[in-house]
């Protein structure tokens, strides 16, 4: 039924809830797990300490998944986590959407408006939050 799910994380123990939810269904269905982290290009931190933090998140992804022997592939891109999340679902070729409903709070929340909300506004394959 799905066979490629996308999992956009930030890290947060909202994303990681969001993760195992994904992860449980991607085993039921065997699908392959697509990890994104996507570096905000608004946020002024350096480069390389954002890197950094998204190769850990996805690896995080990573290892979860191959514990219970699921193909995964991760993706860290740097833009919009607002606008660019239907690109990345068509270029990855993802029918699923498995996000948390919260994220980042706080000022970045405020700035930056909702993930979720935008991915259930622009995306075009089914997208299930997760509280």
């Amino acid at each position: 039924m799905f066979e490629r799910i996308m999992i956009p994380t930030d890290g947060s123990k909202f994303a990681a809830r969001s993760k195992d939810v994904a992860l449980e269904i991607a085993k039921r269905f065997n699908s392959t797990v697509v990890a994104v982290h996507i570096i905000d290009d608004k946020l002024i931190y350096p480069f390389e300490v954002l890197e950094e933090e998204g190769k850990s998140i996805l690896n995080n992804v990573r290892e979860d998944s191959e514990k219970i022997d699921l193909n995964v592939e991760e993706v860290l891109i740097v833009g919009s986590p607002i606008h660019d999340m239907e690109k990345i679902v068509k270029k990855t070729n993802s029918d699923l959407v498995v996000i948390g409903t919260h994220g980042k709070t706080g000022l970045e929340k405020l700035i930056m408006g909702s993930v979720a909300e935008s991915a259930l506004k622009t995306v075009k394959v089914p997208v299930l939050l997760v509280k």
